[in-house]
């Protein structure tokens, strides 16, 4: 019983963070939406031609990543209802090679000082103004990111201990029956087994 219990909180808990990192991707793709949108605005007025016209990497990147912490929130809902190993391990697998994503960039950014340099131009302007947002808020998406690597790190750990619970078992009988279901016989269904019947009355 107090397996059960520590099982369902755990699923309840991992769902509740995992939930936290797809709110964080659903925002990425909104923005990556408005960044479009905008874009698209900005095409029908010039004289380029629009079949040759890429979209910007800035926002195919918002875009992308949106939805692959999207894509990684589903995968640890279906991972937390089953609590099966295998998904539980694919999960941490994927929260694993995001940290270490991220972790990289972070230290690509502040070990490298023309980190600038090694990104492709952005025609739109985009990726200079949301850099000049984070850089006048800084000290706000340096808590966002760390909060964001926290909860992942924190998901990790949720689906290790759940996945060392084992998954979901079911009883294959009714625990308040006293004695199982009587097998009767395949020739004369109205009669019991005399042993079995013997034993029930003796409980």
């Amino acid at each position: 019983m107090a397996a059960t219990v520590v099982r369902i909180c755990l699923q309840s808990v991992l769902k509740a963070v995992n939930s936290l990192l797809g709110m964080v991707g659903i925002a990425m793709i909104l923005y990556g939406l408005w960044m479009v949108r905008v874009w698209l605005r900005d095409i029908d007025g010039s004289p380029f031609d629009h079949h040759n016209v890429v979209l910007p990497w800035f926002t195919c990147t918002s875009l992308g990543a949106g939805f692959t912490l999207c894509m990684v929130t589903c995968i640890g809902h279906v991972a937390a209802k089953y609590a099966h190993g295998c998904c539980l391990s694919f999960y941490m697998l994927i929260i694993f090679l995001v940290i270490l994503l991220e972790l990289a960039v972070a230290a690509d950014i502040l070990l490298n000082s023309e980190w600038e340099k090694d990104l492709p131009y952005d025609p739109t302007g985009k990726f200079n103004d949301f850099k000049d947002f984070v850089e006048s808020n800084l000290d706000i998406f340096q808590w966002i990111g760390l909060f964001i690597v926290l909860a992942q790190g924190l998901s990790i750990i949720l689906a290790t201990a759940l996945r060392s619970a084992g998954p979901n078992q079911r009883s294959s009988y009714d625990g308040d029956e006293e004695c199982p279901p009587e097998r009767l016989p395949l020739i004369n269904p109205n009669s019991h087994p005399p042993e079995l019947h013997y034993r029930c009355q003796e409980r």
